[in-house]
Order: C-alpha cells, then sequence, then structure tokens
C-alpha cells in the first residue's frame, strides 16, 4: 500500500490544516482543551485526528474492483488523550474514560476493560462502539508486536467531530482511525505505521458492522494536503497521493448535504443490494456469452466473488492495449451484447449461465436480499465501464495539466478546470440515468450549482439521498451557497445543526495526524 512511514507529529494546526481553515480550527481546538481540562481537571498529553472523505470521481463501482479518487477533508474527528498511570480498575482490567464535546447528544461513559478482551455489541447503536472498535484493533497490533501478554494504559478521552453521521463522508471510518491512533499513541508507539494504521482501521470498524472495503480508511489515514488518493483494489489494496496543481481561479471542494436518507438495510433490496446483485450478473453474462464458455469466472474479492473488473480481466487477459482503449471497448461490448432496456428475467439469465432459476437465486440473491424481477444488467454495466473510464481520464487531466490548457488563456486554467468539471457532470447523468441512484433532491442541488457557478457537480456516497460534491472555483463558494439558501435549504424546516451542517467547503485534506499538547495553544 502506498503512503509509507509513520503518521505525521504535527508541532502546530498550521502543519494539519490549510490557511483559510485555521482560524476556525484553533477556536475549536482550544475549546477541547479546555473542555478536557473542566470534564478531568488537567490538560491531555497529545491529540489524535483524523479526517472524513468525499469521493470526487469513481461512484459505485469499487464493488466493481475499479479505482476511485478520494480524498480527505477538512471535517475530522480529534481525540483528546491523557494517559493515566494510576487508574487501574484492578488487577485484571484497565480504565477509559470517553466524553463527548457535544455531552448532551453523546453521554460520557466509564468502561473498566478486561485484559483480554473488548466486547464490542454492533446491535447497539452506541457512539462509544466506535472507539471501542479502534481500541480493540489496535491492542491486536500491539500483542503482535509486544506478545499476547501486553497490558494497555488507562487512559481519559474526549472527542469531537464536525463530520456529519450519516451523509456519506464517512465519519466512522474517521472515528475508527483517530481512536486506533490514540490508542497506540498512548502505548508508546510514537512512530505509528501509516500502512499498519490504515489496515487495523479497516479491519476494526467490521465490528461495529460496517462492511467495509477501505476507500475511506485510507483516505483518511493515508491523504496528503493539496492531494487527492487514487485508491486500487487489485491485485490489492493500493493508494497513490495525486496533486491538485495550481489553478486560477482556485478551486474548492463543495459538499452539500440533500437531508433526504436512504437507510441501505431499509432500501437495500431495492437498491443498493439490488446493484451489487445486477453488477455480478451482468459480469458472470458477458463472460458467458463473450468468452463463449460455461466455466465461471475466477473468484475475486468482489462481495460476490466476481466482478465486471474480473470479466475485464479475463476478456483482455492476452491484450496489450491501454487500459482506456479496453474499457471503451467494453462499453461497445455491453451495448452490444446487452440489448434489453428493459432489463433481463431471472429465466433468461439462468439460461445464458447454463444453470437453473434456483441455482442462479443461491449464487447469486441469497448473500444479499433483493427484490426484482428484471436485472438491468445493460445499464448497470454501461455506468461501470464508462465511470471506471472516466476515473482514469480524470486522473490523465491531473497529471498532466499543461496539455490540457487553452494556451491563450494566459494565466487562467479555466480550460483544466471545466474539463474536471465536465467529467464530474457526466458521473451525475450516468448515476441519474444509468445507475439510477440519485434522487430528485440531488439533482436539484446540482442543477442550482450549477447555475450559479460550479464547473461540476454530483451526487457522492451510496446515493439515492445523502450528499453531493461540487468542483466550484474559490470566488464563486458564496454565490453557491447562497443560491442552495434561496432555491433549497432555505424552503425545509431545518434545526440549526442541520443547518450548519449542510455546506462543507473543503480543499483536499491532510490525513491521520497527531499533535503533542505543550502549554495552552495549539498554533
Amino acid at each position: 500500500m502506498a503512503g509509507p512511514g509513520p503518521v505525521p507529529v504535527a508541532k502546530s494546526l498550521k502543519d494539519i490544516y490549510t490557511n483559510d481553515a485555521i482560524t476556525t480550527q484553533t477556536a475549536r481546538w482550544e475549546t477541547l482543551l479546555k473542555q478536557f481540562k473542566t470534564n478531568y481537571g488537567h490538560s491531555p498529553d497529545f491529540v489524535s485526528r483524523s479526517p472524513g472523505r468525499v469521493n470526487i470521481i469513481g461512484e459505485h463501482i469499487d464493488y466493481s474492483l475499479y479505482s476511485v479518487l478520494p480524498m480527505a477533508i477538512t471535517a475530522d474527528v480529534i481525540l483528546a488523550v491523557k494517559v493515566i498511570e494510576d487508574l487501574a480498575a484492578s488487577s485484571n482490567s484497565y480504565k477509559i474514560k470517553v466524553s463527548n464535546v457535544q455531552a448532551l447528544k453523546f453521554p460520557s461513559h466509564e468502561f473498566d476493560i478486561p485484559y483480554d478482551t473488548v466486547e464490542i455489541d454492533a446491535t447497539v447503536h452506541e457512539w462509544t462502539n466506535y472507539f471501542k472498535s479502534g481500541l480493540r484493533g489496535a491492542l491486536e497490533l500491539l500483542r503482535k508486536k509486544h506478545g499476547a501478554g501486553y497490558k494497555p494504559v488507562s487512559m481519559e478521552i474526549l472527542m469531537d467531530g464536525t463530520v456529519p453521521a450519516g451523509g456519506g463522508l464517512s465519519s466512522s471510518a474517521a472515528f475508527v482511525s483517530a481512536s486506533a491512533l490514540a490508542v497506540m499513541y498512548a502505548n508508546g508507539e510514537k512512530a505509528v505505521d501509516k500502512t499498519e494504521l490504515t489496515e487495523l482501521a479497516i479491519v476494526s470498524e467490521r465490528a461495529v458492522g460496517v462492511n467495509s472495503g477501505g476507500m475511506d480508511q485510507s483516505a483518511s489515514v493515508l491523504s496528503l494536503r493539496g492531494s487527492a488518493l487514487f485508491v486500487s483494489f487489485v491485485p490489492a489494496l493500493t493508494a497513490k497521493a495525486v496533486s491538485f496543481p495550481k489553478t486560477s481561479p482556485e478551486l474548492s471542494f463543495v459538499i452539500a448535504q440533500s437531508f433526504v436518507t436512504s437507510d441501505k438495510h431499509v432500501t437495500g433490496p431495492v437498491c443498493y443490494n439490488l446493484r451489487v446483485v445486477e453488477c455480478s450478473l451482468a459480469a458472470a453474462y458477458l463472460h458467458a456469452l463473450l468468452n463463449k464458455t460455461s466455466t465461471p469466472l475466477p473468484t475475486d474479492s468482489g462481495p460476490l466473488g466476481i466482478s465486471l473488473h474480473g470479466f475485464h480481466d479475463v476478456y483482455f487477459k492476452f491484450s496489450d492495449k491501454p487500459v482506456e482503449e479496453q474499457l471503451t471497448e467494453l462499453i461497445k461490448l455491453t451495448e452490444s451484447t446487452l440489448t434489453k432496456e428493459e432489463g433481463y428475467t431471472r429465466e433468461e439469465i439462468a439460461q445464458v449461465l447454463s444453470c437453473t432459476v434456483e441455482e442462479l437465486n443461491k449464487r447469486f440473491t441469497s448473500t444479499f436480499p433483493v427484490r426484482a424481477e428484471h436485472f438491468k444488467l445493460r445499464q448497470r454495466a454501461l455506468h461501470v465501464y464508462s465511470e471506471a473510464l472516466r476515473v482514469l481520464q480524470f486522473m490523465s487531466i491531473l497529471e498532466d495539466p499543461s496539455s490540457h490548457l487553452d494556451t491563450e488563456s494566459g494565466t487562467s486554467t479555466e480550460t483544466f478546470n471545466q474539463k474536471l468539471g465536465n467529467l464530474m457532470n457526466t458521473t451525475q447523468d450516468s448515476c441519474r440515468e444509468l445507475y439510477e441512484c440519485s434522487c430528485p433532491e440531488i439533482d436539484q442541488l446540482c442543477e442550482i450549482a450549477r447555475r450559479a457557478g460550479s464547473y461540476g457537480s454530483r451526487l457522492t456516497g451510496a446515493g439515492w439521498g445523502g450528499c453531493s460534491v461540487h468542483l466550484v472555483p474559490a470566488d464563486k463558494v458564496e454565490a453557491v451557497k447562497a443560491a442552495w439558501e434561496k432555491e433549497y435549504y432555505g424552503k425545509m424546516d431545518l434545526s440549526g445543526e442541520q443547518r450548519e451542517a449542510a455546506v462543507v467547503v473543503s480543499k483536499p485534506g491532510s490525513g491521520s495526524a497527531v499533535l503533542i499538547v505543550e502549554g495552552e495553544g495549539v498554533l
């Protein structure tokens, strides 16, 4: 995995945040330190920090094993920590005191945790479970390093988070990563390896019932300021920093909440889970017809054991064509092979796969419950292959900006900016038309933003509600926000907390860090 080396230990907030965020963050961190002193009677030793993320481009293709391009955002989870030498609850346990800056919403807890295990009840939605899962993962790593008998220290912790929960910006990954980092650092690991932290955070989050693929934790831990992260899933999880060049006008990423919630557990059978099944069926169907074989695709790390990327690999096994050309050909093959716009029945798919409907259901629809008479294989495969191609095109523009500039534009990078934006806009079109994972509210937020000056606007996260991401020139950010207020948010009955969390402005931010607390200031 890319991004080797230790998690940085910051000297001041200037090492963590961009200049435009320093004033706000200084006030926030000083409040955290004061509140810690109020809660526990002394100052913390250090603060652990991990950010949320937004996926810039590459929507709904990670579970088909295609690369994506997330970035860390300014919004983050910070944990103030004090190691307490004399707080051991007994000879068989250690003590963890956890509190939250939002004490009324997230009540404080005190745990006496046995040395041998960290119990987490994933069926109970309790905020401290995310800390416990980071704790458990960190302890497993500490015991690998120091032996099975390793005894962790007791700790006092105060948490503050600005990543909106349930908004598609990976608040859970930020919390788990920050927690694991806090535990590692408190227990004497002063050079916490980024790769180890990422891998343990991925495994740790599964303890709270989140089956994570690794993009969120990679973005949270490994990101570098000013860079997005090109995350790939085959042959193994890898992450490469991709810089955004200096532009004129300067670019900002603006994240807007729709306040339409889509519970994956409730809507999964007709939304998220159904798309996973449709993509897997499309891979099997294309393989059977185009590779002219009844031998199944080789298994891979896709949720159902095969993927559209897996079909891609088999079909082009002996080809030396560039990947972009391969994807372009796959789009044409999909259009000519999967011709039924209305979708395919189980009987039609089973016949091509040379199996019974019962066997088809057992193989593809028993892991994830789905409700569908017709499976839209054509549309889903077209989205995945075209979106995978857009990710590579986006990467190409970022990595060679000079070839995408208008030679007559002087210092302006308007042409470059708009090319990136156009790809994001096309992603939104594909999500709406082919993948059918948008919703009228997200569509409206995108239309409003584009009219007000956004280069590119699209949904981000699972879809069917949630968040949208917008590539906006810095001098148009206020105009875009004002337009949303007038045409969207102003017509909603929002609480003060919702209104504050509605819009997040961020440049590509840095990943996890530790800041040592010395004295009262954090600058």
